[in-house]
């Protein structure tokens, strides 16, 4: 499982939610909150990062869900997935997700340290993002089963695309944050962790290392 972008952050008023200062419905829930009563599933996923060798310029590995897929159809996600029994940490959840989604061996990665988890609000999940480096021109190894395409997207790219988008969903109509690249369209919980990543990731130093604030 990679994608995490349902529900929405509903428009004020579709769901009885309150608008944020931003203009946003409050979708997110810390990963305390149990307002229904139900303890939230524990997910993980990588975010890998890399330096394209011509310029030196961070690039994002994502992945495209297949578009004959029952959930999260044709969306745009990093690879992860809930905790496994045999995880030992969330950490591991991450690693073993993107080596079975994208064939990233666990040898290439280098962690860089941990995002604030993020908070889905029908689904139930917290997802605990991972950011890491890793080589560039890996060849991708896509699970025919889920994955689509493979996305290297340019940070800078990703910067000057952030927008805001009406969209509908389930027959909800809402407007929400999204990143806009040609033609790949990223919302929901990808977006948000887009969003801190972008506010804490340091260039690279000199001796060629990215790093977290």
């Amino acid at each position: 499982m990679s994608a995490f972008t349902w529900p929405p952050e509903s428009a004020a008023g579709t769901t009885g939610q309150r608008p944020d200062p931003r203009g946003r419905a409050v979708a997110d829930r810390s990963p305390t909150d149990r307002s229904h009563g139900e303890q939230q599933i524990q997910a993980a996923v990588l975010v890998p990062l890399f330096l394209a060798a011509e310029a030196g310029e961070p690039h994002l590995v994502l992945t495209r869900r297949r578009a004959d897929l029952r959930s999260h159809a044709g969306e745009i996600s990093f690879p992860g997935g809930r905790r496994d029994a045999e995880d030992a940490d969330l950490s591991a959840t991450a690693l073993r997700e993107a080596e079975e989604e994208i064939g990233l061996a666990r040898a290439h990665v280098r962690m860089l340290g941990e995002l604030p988890p993020t908070s889905t609000f029908v689904t139930n999940y917290v997802i605990h993002p991972f950011v890491a480096s890793i080589p560039a021109a890996l060849q991708w190894r896509p699970s025919a089963r889920e994955v689509d395409a493979v996305l290297e997207l340019p940070l800078a790219a990703l910067r000057s695309g952030r927008t805001r988008t009406r969209m509908e969903r389930r027959g909800i109509t809402f407007e929400t944050d999204t990143f806009v690249v040609e033609e790949h369209l990223i919302w929901g919980a990808t977006a948000r962790i887009i969003e801190n990543l972008l506010e804490r990731l340091q260039t690279a130093d000199s001796d060629g290392q990215l790093s977290l604030a």
